[in-house]
């Protein structure tokens, strides 16, 4: 059944197979995985071997097809509706040799299209990792100058920023620009929970610059905070916090 649509596989991967025999050729295809496989290859064996007219030898199958189909012709040359083998070659080569240098010229755009978009992309990528680069580097330097801008002829205000986890019970607070207290006292931070009475979160006192910090100081567990407060006590702190307080701020 596959042995007689041999030749016109050939003739049909070529594109020069017509009239009845053509379509009696596209029905068998229809029902014939075989045979669609086959077409498949002669017609990748064709654009193949067009390009070996100005390129590298063609494959050895495709080359020993074409010399298949080639002894098959003559067989085939009584038949009068169609024309003889030595008149198709050229016709067929010219045909496959386009459609060749066609494809290829289309895998050539796409492979630029693709090379062009990634070094576009990797340019990209390099150019915000050298900005986070610069970023970092500038946080990180030690020589940086860091200033604090505050209003025209007003002096530094103090400032406290509590930084709270409640699930581990953990307290970091930064001050800056407290003023010096007498000897015997000292800044004492305050958590301010939902219900209760506050709780003692740490004492500090400023250094010559006005900063100051409380790094995990001995919370109970598990407290939900809704303000932090700070108040001016006694050396050694406080159970409650003195009046006045002063500085209170909620969470943000």
């Amino acid at each position: 059944m596959h042995e007689q649509f041999a030749d016109d596989l050939a003739l049909h991967a070529l594109g020069v197979l017509g009239g009845d025999e053509r379509a009696a050729l596209e029905k068998h295809l229809e029902a014939c995985a075989a045979c669609r496989r086959e077409l498949e290859q002669l017609r990748g064996d064709m654009a193949l071997l067009a390009l070996s007219i100005a390129g590298p030898v063609p494959p050895r199958r495709a080359r020993q097809r074409l010399l298949e189909a080639v002894a098959r012709e003559p067989r085939r040359a009584t038949a009068p509706a169609r024309p003889g083998w030595s008149t198709l070659v050229p016709w067929a080569a010219a045909a496959a040799l386009a459609v060749g240098l066609v494809v290829v010229s289309l895998q050539k755009s796409d492979l630029q299209r693709r090379i062009a978009g990634l070094q576009n992309q990797s340019a990209q990528q390099q150019a915000e990792l050298q900005r986070a680069r610069e970023v970092v580097s500038t946080l990180t330097a030690t020589d940086a100058m860091r200033v604090t801008l505050v209003a025209a002829k007003t002096p530094p205000q103090p400032q406290g920023k509590a930084i709270y986890v409640r699930d581990r019970s953990s307290l970091i607070f930064l001050a800056s620009n407290f003023q010096a207290l007498p000897a015997q006292k000292v800044y004492e931070l305050w958590l301010i929970p939902i219900n209760g009475a506050p709780i003692p979160a740490g004492v500090f006192k400023p250094d010559a610059h006005g900063s100051a910090t409380v790094i995990n100081p001995p919370l109970p567990a598990g407290v939900q905070a809704k303000a932090f407060a700070i108040t001016v006590e006694p050396e050694n702190g406080s159970s409650a916090p003195t009046m006045p307080i002063l500085m209170i701020g909620a969470g943000e």
